[in-house]
Formats: C-alpha cells, sequence, structure tokens
C-alpha cells in the first residue's frame, strides 16, 4: 500500500491534479453540479485552494543551486 501514496511534491501535485479532474468529469456525468449545495462546496474548496497557493507562493524562498565560494563566468 505504501507505493501508491505521493511521496514528492510533483507527485503530489499530479495525483491532485487527476483526482479533482475525475471528480468534475463523474459529477458531470451524473448531473449533479448543478445543485446549490455541490455548487457552494466547489466554490469554497476553491476559495481553500487558493488561498494556500497564495500561502505557499508567498512563504517558498528560491533555492540556490551554486555555491557562494566558487563562483562561475557565465558570460560565454
Amino acid at each position: 500500500m505504501k507505493q501508491f501514496i505521493p511521496k514528492t511534491k510533483d507527485a503530489i501535485a499530479l495525483s491532485s491534479a487527476v483526482t479533482i479532474a475525475l471528480t468534475w468529469f463523474i459529477a458531470g456525468l451524473c448531473d449533479v453540479l448543478d445543485y446549490i449545495i455541490i455548487k457552494g462546496v466547489l466554490f469554497l474548496g476553491f476559495g481553500v485552494l487558493f488561498v494556500l497557493a497564495l500561502i505557499y507562493g508567498l512563504r517558498n524562498d528560491a533555492k540556490k543551486n551554486r555555491p557562494e565560494d566558487k563562483l562561475q563566468d557565465d558570460s560565454y
């Protein structure tokens, strides 16, 4: 069972996108997207994801892959 749990950020994002897309597709096939409670859940979920993405984006620090003491000349 451990092999189905994503461990990297890329795998988590990919599995989340696939899950959301499949959920929308199945909900569209079953005609449940017109119910007011489903619309409320969708808007609330979108708002939460948007706020979490903003928080993560603002808190994310840039990585420096190059050591400070060994400078390279990238002019060529």
